[in-house]
């Protein structure tokens, strides 16, 4: 197995095996719908229980109670989240059926034009090679959460002491190595186009005359 393909595969796995612990330990830990239930019976119901924050309940369901858990008091909580749309919500209020259909096929051409970068590097470009690898994982994560459930599960929440207009929009793990991915090609960018240093060489000492 080449390098390029050990070090794809290798960082995509951990990206999504990370994003969807993180994820089941949310529903398990943050919300009521795995209480009682041992075994793969949570695992199960992790996969099959939907729409855990309905809010206010639509007709003939019920709110699924969630326990949000403040890790730093007035910075970082842990709050169960199910975000329909991208980030900050957009497109969440496209027709359900719309919706899903646009983010599937968004999903599919990021992940394959992606992998065609990924492709055209060389093995000079490790940083890259590791950026591309990250943001696959991360767009691969959220991208079984939409096959699964039609919605991402978020549920890292940073703020300033609630204050308005001072809260980062709550994200999860595929979220954190997208940014993490990008942010890593940002500076490899600028690294690239640093222009190399000048060197002067020191003149010749001029030789003596042969007597």
């Amino acid at each position: 197995m080449k390098a390029s393909l050990r070090l794809l595969l290798v960082v995509v796995l951990t990206v999504l095996a990370a994003d969807q612990v993180t994820k089941y330990l949310a529903v398990s830990r943050l919300t009521e719908a795995l209480d009682g239930r041992e075994g793969m019976a949570r695992v199960s119901g992790f996969l099959s229980e939907q729409n855990l924050d309905n809010d206010p309940p639509k007709e003939g369901e019920f709110r699924r109670n969630t326990r949000p858990y403040r890790f730093i008091e007035d910075y970082w909580h842990f709050r169960y989240v199910e975000n329909p749309g991208a980030a900050w919500g957009m497109f969440s209020n496209l027709p359900d059926t719309a919706r899903k259909a646009f983010f599937h096929v968004v999903s599919l051409a990021a992940l394959t034009f992606i992998l065609v970068l990924y492709r055209r590097t060389d093995a000079s470009q490790k940083s890259v090679r590791l950026a591309l690898a990250l943001i696959t994982g991360g767009a691969l994560g959220n991208f079984v959460d939409r096959l699964i459930r039609g919605y991402v599960i978020d549920f890292i929440d940073w703020h300033w002491r609630n204050q308005p207009g001072m809260r980062w929009p709550t994200f999860n793990v595929a979220d954190a190595a997208i940014v993490v991915g990008v942010a890593l090609m940002l500076l490899d960018s600028v690294w690239a186009r640093r222009p190399e240093p000048v060197t002067t060489s020191s003149p010749l000492t001029p030789q003596s005359p042969q007597p």
